[in-house]
């Protein structure tokens, strides 16, 4: 299957990312196909501003992966109680041909023992018009800095997380694949394109 993860910390070398490379290496050792994207190297255009800029080759890239995917992994920061603005903007940039009714998971990273609020904004704003399904599981990487580093001795708190991750994965590994048959035998009717 091909998975897309989106890194939408807009700081270089961030702990999202940190978090990202994690989770592409746990799916690669399921031979899964993964499209990383780091929008702290690479930043997304904002959504409304001329087409003509240059940074719109960056979207198209993203764009297509994302339409091949069968899974989206969106992993943010919490900033001030917020997603970051790079992961609202992915959601005025994509729509259905990206990531509807696809699987994703959100997954929210915090340095202290934050991190829940930008999952409910997530699941609250971001399906409306591009379908996508957020499965039940999701997961917060909290104290991020104590975890998932290489080369440290491992602490229970890490052990737990990368427990947690697996577990959250194995379940997007199936919605992914229960949804790609449904995917195939929806209705499609080009007067609802947009949710109500």
């Amino acid at each position: 299957m091909k998975f897309v993860i989106v890194s939408c910390s807009q700081r270089k070398e961030s702990q999202s990312l940190k978090v990202a490379r994690y989770l592409k290496s746990q799916l690669n050792t399921k031979v899964h196909e993964v499209f990383l994207f780091d929008c702290g190297e690479t930043p997304l255009p904002l959504w409304g501003t001329d087409q003509a800029d240059s940074s719109w080759s960056l979207w198209t890239e993203l764009s297509t992966a994302l339409t091949h995917a069968e899974a989206i992994i969106l992993i943010t920061p919490e900033w001030a109680g917020m997603a970051t603005p790079q992961a609202k903007n992915l959601f005025l940039l994509a729509g259905q041909a990206e990531l509807g009714h696809k699987a994703g998971l959100i997954v929210t990273v915090s340095a202290g023992r934050g991190g829940a609020y930008p999952i409910a904004e997530i699941r609250a704003s971001s399906y409306k018009n591009t379908k996508i399904n957020w499965i039940p599981e999701h997961l917060i990487i909290r104290e991020v800095n104590a975890v998932l580093n290489q080369n440290e001795a491992t602490q229970e708190a890490d052990l737990w997380i990368k427990d947690r991750i697996d577990y959250a994965l194995a379940h997007l590994e199936m919605y992914a694949e229960a949804l790609t048959q449904i995917r195939d035998q929806l209705p499609h009717d080009s007067r609802f394109t947009n949710g109500m």
